[in-house]
């Protein structure tokens, strides 16, 4: 059996099953293997490592990065938690549009959220630690956010309140940061 590279209907995005090998001792896998990634469709060096740890309720996003704009390699490892990916590419076909998948500490799903998406997620379980690896450095003057609850994105999110930080709070719609979006290049 090897590793599973699941397509979605934005194309860039995929959905990586790995393999899981499991005893009477635990488990092992695979998170990352650049060769099998690569021929998975994810051709990405990563250059930052980020851990996260959130309660319940806790809404992270909707974040990206531009002119910088990181990809994020994201999996859970205690946990459960409702991410979110959104094309925010001026001119792609798919703009505006979300993927939204579980990820578990009990299923090992990653995503891959290509540089151009607006990443975010909330946590359904009591408690989540999340990490993701990512294709270029953190930088603050980089950074913008986008509202969680913006009508033009229509995400379904699985809370009603969710606890936000003070500035995810005050997030504006996308509609008043497209100047710091990406072009599309297909």
């Amino acid at each position: 059996m090897s590793l599973r590279f699941a397509r979605t209907e934005i194309p860039g995005v995929v959905v990586v099953e790995p393999v899981v090998h499991r005893d009477a001792r635990g488990f092992f896998l695979e998170s990352w293997h650049a060769e099998k990634y690569r021929t998975g469709g994810i051709e990405a060096i990563f250059v930052q490592h980020n851990h996260s740890q959130s309660a319940r309720d806790t809404l992270r996003g909707l974040h990206a990065q531009h002119p910088r704009a990181q990809g994020k390699l994201v999996r859970v490892i205690a946990g459960e938690i409702w991410d979110v990916a959104v094309d925010v590419r001026r001119g792609s076909p798919t703009f505006a549009r979300h993927i939204a998948i579980v990820l578990s500490a009990d299923n090992h799903r990653q995503i891959w959220v290509p540089p151009g998406f607006l990443h975010g997620f909330v946590v359904t379980s009591e408690a989540a630690q999340v990490e993701y690896k990512c294709t270029d450095l953190y930088r603050p003057e980089d950074e913008f956010c986008v509202a969680w609850n913006d009508p033009e994105l229509a995400i379904p999110w699985p809370v009603a309140s969710p606890v936000l930080s003070a500035r995810d709070a005050s997030a504006p719609p996308l509609a008043r940061v497209r100047e710091r979006l990406i072009e599309y290049a297909s």
